[in-house]
């Protein structure tokens, strides 16, 4: 992963930890996602579900970016099977 693109991650996921602890709650996933649009609590739950792989109900730092990755991973392969 490029350098800028770390840095970017790092913000965001800064951004939706807001009490700075290092994991991401399903209240500062949802304040996070609310602040960019409507999103219902269901919604917030079912990526939680994806996202917290150990079921701890906390998004670490390796479950964001591993999330990240299977994202920018999914986006590549859509991409090559267009073609």
């Amino acid at each position: 992963m490029a350098e800028d693109d770390q840095a970017h991650l790092d913000r965001i996921f800064k951004r939706f930890d807001t009490n700075g602890d290092g994991q991401i709650s399903s209240t500062e996933l949802g304040e996070a996602l609310k602040a960019l649009g409507s999103v219902s609590g269901d919604e917030v739950l079912r990526m939680m579900g994806e996202i917290d792989t150990d079921g701890d109900g906390f998004i670490s730092y390796q479950e964001y970016m591993d999330f990240c990755e299977v994202g920018s991973f999914m986006k590549k392969e859509k991409v090559s099977w267009s073609f």
